[in-house]
């Protein structure tokens, strides 16, 4: 039944603590049912949060002199969009990827992409209550799919795309409205009026 699944997964890392310093973004594209393309994109962080903080690269492992020469955010981010192409969204943890996302338009003073999103966590949290931790290598452990690089957004982005159809095809969902009914969610989304969080 999941073979009517259309959506992109989404995934960004940020350079420190401000949620707005994206320095990478991911992207995965699943057309009827199956992942078909995996986009990453390192970029500048907007320049009023452009540092780099020791911790974060730790994390990811970006560092300022990586990025020095790549598209601002602004530039990857139309790129990101383009390879969407009006999809909807899944993100692990989508409440920390759209607050990043929103904040960094607000940054770099470009419009907020519209879309609608669902979150693989929380669908998780629905759906696997039993695990201890819903990260999201925990989360595809259980599932039996796999994080290939954690921390690289294109890595993430296409793990997080496996874990929503995983959980689709054990619910019997054929689009992302049915996913987010079956787990006891709603959707949310994303607009320049606003960001209405999944819940």
């Amino acid at each position: 039944m999941t073979t009517t699944l259309n959506f992109a997964a989404f995934d960004v890392e940020t350079a420190n603590q401000k949620y707005g310093s994206i320095c990478a973004i991911g992207v995965a594209i699943v057309r009827n049912g199956i992942r078909v393309g995996t986009h990453a994109w390192l970029c500048r962080p907007p320049a009023p949060v452009h540092s780099f903080n020791p911790v974060n690269i730790g994390i990811h492992g970006i560092t300022a002199e990586m990025v020095a020469d790549q598209p601002c955010f602004a530039e990857q981010l139309r790129a990101a969009v383009t390879a969407i192409d009006g999809l909807p969204v899944v993100a692990h943890n989508a409440a920390f990827d759209m607050a990043a996302l929103v904040q960094a338009c607000g940054h770099s003073r470009i419009p907020v992409p519209s879309w609608q999103y669902g979150c693989t966590r929380r669908w998780a949290k629905q759906h696997l209550p039993h695990i201890p931790r819903h990260g999201l290598k925990e989360v595809a452990a259980a599932l039996g799919t796999r994080v290939d690089r954690h921390h690289e957004a294109g890595a993430d982005a296409a793990a997080a795309a496996d874990i929503a159809l995983a959980i689709a095809a054990r619910v019997g969902a054929h689009d992302l409205a049915a996913l987010a009914k079956a787990t006891g969610t709603r959707l949310g989304s994303l607009g320049p009026s606003g960001n209405i969080g999944c819940r």
